[in-house]
């Protein structure tokens, strides 16, 4: 999608500060933090939301997961503990429809966040 945002942040036409970045996905803290870390993983690919995932996105998926690991580290959240979520759809909070990763810590989180 030429107009997604976060594609929009990978080719580098919208400055953002990445905190981290791999082969297949990339790290930015999020704007509006409901933790007091709150980063996003955002795949380089667009892939809508987690309902149009697919077998062949395995690997972008994988590189997500090995980011977010990186990203717990370098935020000081490794050793106590975060979580990791997927919002799909309007009705779950999603606000850009380029598929994203959130990991959330800094503070002890209840069963909603």
């Amino acid at each position: 999608m030429q107009d997604c945002l976060f594609c929009r942040m990978h080719r580098g036409e919208v400055p953002v500060t990445k905190i981290a970045e791999n082969a297949h996905a990339f790290a930015i803290r999020d704007i509006n933090p409901r933790a007091p870390v709150h980063c996003l993983i955002i795949p380089k690919v667009h892939i809508d939301n987690a309902r149009e995932v697919e077998w062949s996105h395995a690997e972008t998926l994988a590189g997500m997961f090995m980011l977010s690991k990186d990203v717990a580290r370098v935020e000081g959240a490794w050793e106590p503990g975060y979580r990791l979520a997927f919002n799909v759809g309007d009705a779950a909070g999603m606000t850009i429809h380029h598929l994203h990763m959130h990991l959330l810590a800094g503070r002890r989180l209840g069963p909603e966040g």
